[in-house]
């Protein structure tokens, strides 16, 4: 075995300096990316996913909820990776064939199980930040199901970064991963955590790595611009800009980062108020973001 191994890497190795092939491996679990320095100061963020029964936050429920701790230092490095937590859940719903092709989970896997609460709060509590990819999915159905950790800091891996500036292509975790050099089975909550790490992990030719870029986008505060009262003809214009319509309070919204506010702002009196009327501007920190 072992010298089918030494074959199949030195194959690889003749390969990726090929420039007609492109050499993808196989994530496997890690202890740590980078080695610690015993003098530096570090933060603990927490990788999380979870798998649910569709996609209404109010109605759905999670089956399974997958989280991984971690340790990084003041230059987004990952030094320590701890063992990954995984529980499932019975939603005590139907579940859709659909998931269950989706994610191989069935009726039977979730039969009487139910998520260890006090372990699942211990170890997001002791986060600075929580990363998901696509947080503004996951963090309604964990903030529900674990309101202790409801305001915990979350930063976003897929929304807050400009992936297209970074030199990727796409949003999705598998294809981002593979641009790196790695290729996994996607669709279960514990291999998604591992490949978050391993993307967050990736070092850019800038010399940072992508968690080092992320958590100074999750630092920055962004705002949610409230068009309150806006005139009702201005609904194609709002929409074209990308407001979306809040149906609960009833009002178009966006969100928009740092620096955007007074051009935003003119926008909206020259363009939909005309002088009667003005936006309210919400500051959003990680803790307010992606509910």
């Amino acid at each position: 075995m072992n010298v089918i191994n030494d074959r199949h890497s030195q194959a690889a190795e003749v390969l990726s300096v090929h420039p007609d092939f492109r050499v993808q491996r196989r994530l496997v679990p890690v202890t740590a990316f980078h080695e610690a320095d015993p003098y530096a100061s570090s933060r603990v963020g927490v990788a999380i996913d979870v798998e649910t029964t569709g996609l209404d936050r109010d109605a759905d429920r999670i089956i399974e909820l997958a989280v991984q701790r971690f340790r990084f230092d003041v230059r987004g490095r990952i030094i320590q990776v701890g063992v990954p937590r995984v529980w499932r859940e019975d939603p005590a719903i139907p579940l859709d064939p659909k998931i269950t092709k989706l994610t191989g989970l069935t009726v039977d896997d979730l039969a009487g199980q139910v998520i260890d609460e006090a372990a699942a709060v211990d170890i997001l509590a002791s986060a600075d930040i929580i990363v998901a990819h696509n947080a503004a999915f996951d963090r309604p159905f964990v903030d529900r199901r674990l309101p202790a950790i409801a305001g915990k800091p979350w930063a976003c891996s897929m929304a807050e970064l400009d992936w297209l500036e970074i030199g990727f292509e796409g949003r999705s975790l598998a294809h981002l991963v593979s641009q790196c050099g790695w290729f996994y089975e996607g669709h279960r909550a514990e291999n998604d955590i591992l490949a978050l790490l391993y993307l967050l992990s990736h070092g850019l030719p800038d010399g940072e790595t992508i968690l080092a870029k992320l958590i100074a986008c999750s630092d920055q505060p962004t705002w949610r611009v409230n068009a309150i009262d806006a005139p009702f003809d201005a609904k194609d214009r709002l929409k074209a800009r990308g407001y979306r319509w809040d149906a609960v309070l009833r009002f178009w919204w966006k969100s928009i980062g740092q620096g955007e506010g007074d051009a935003e702002r003119s926008w909206l009196l020259s363009d939909v108020y005309g002088g009667y009327g003005e936006p309210a501007f919400v500051p959003i920190t990680a803790c307010e973001r992606h509910r």
